[in-house]
């Protein structure tokens, strides 16, 4: 991004303002159509191509290196030890309290998420406690009680709270908040997070606030699963694409609300 010339905040807000006649003129934006079942979660989520592109990729271990040292002084926790780290990115035109509030309400009953394929239930209610099962199933999947091979996925993983940063520290800039969990149960075993915070111009950021999905671990806790082994390319694939249509549902689904709030309507669906 070197060389390239960003817009300030009073550049962009007047190009936003030129804009307004347009935006006016052209429909709300629509929350994203819910799933109904599994075909229809395997289309919006795995099939479906996203319109942005949210995977940071590395092109090399310094880079890596870097990224890690990062979430250490954000977050507080090394995932230099892992041996995935994958990290997911994109813009939203709202508020950042507003994205926080819509993470806050992340459940069974979410249209941002593949809830048929790998059901989300909040232990006791509570967003601290998650536990996701592989098509809802508690006991066995395809007559398989015990995983295959060894491999366990009943749960298929387990999320408990490490930290909520609900409201910004005082020494905090860019207004972040986040959930960070420890991963147990099922496969991944480290941490993954859902991180927002405000824009930052200087890196060619737009919109108001910049939300993160990222994860870092290790197949069921193995330190030497090879690199390149066929599962992790597997899941690489299938997690990108479902994680970068999450997002862009999340995104569209942000804006219409905010949008529909502003107008003083009720939020368009799809």
């Amino acid at each position: 991004m070197a060389g390239v010339s960003r817009p300030t905040r009073v550049e962009f807000a007047a190009m936003k303002s030129s804009g307004n006649d347009k935006k006016n003129s052209a429909k709300a934006p629509a929350i994203p159509k819910a799933s109904r079942g599994l075909f229809s979660d395997f289309w919006f989520f795995m099939a479906n191509k996203p319109a942005i592109p949210t995977l940071i990729e590395f092109a090399n271990e310094e880079q890596r290196r870097d990224y890690s040292s990062r979430i250490m002084q954000r977050l507080g926790i090394d995932v230099s030890k892992y041996a995935i780290l994958n990290v997911h990115s994109i813009g939203v035109d709202v508020p950042t309290s507003f994205v926080f509030e819509e993470l806050l309400a992340w459940d069974g009953n979410s249209i941002c998420w593949p809830n048929h394929i790998a059901p989300v239930e909040r232990m006791s209610g509570q967003l601290e406690h998650i536990q996701i099962f592989l098509l809802g199933k508690r006991k066995s999947v395809f007559g398989l009680r015990n995983g295959f091979l060894g491999l366990k996925f009943i749960p298929l993983f387990e999320l408990d709270a490490i930290k909520f940063q609900t409201v910004p520290e005082s020494s905090n800039f860019d207004n972040a908040r986040y959930l960070l969990y420890e991963c147990g149960g099922g496969y991944p075993i480290g941490i993954f997070t859902m991180y927002v915070r405000s824009w930052l111009p200087d890196r060619g950021e737009l919109e108001q606030a910049q939300l993160f999905m990222g994860v870092g671990f290790d197949f069921y806790g193995r330190k030497d699963w090879p690199k390149r082994h066929f599962i992790s390319t597997v899941w690489e694939r299938v997690h990108n694409r479902v994680t970068a249509n999450i997002l862009n549902r999340f995104k569209q689904m942000c804006e219409a609300k905010f949008q529909a709030l502003q107008d003083g309507t009720s939020p368009r669906r799809d």
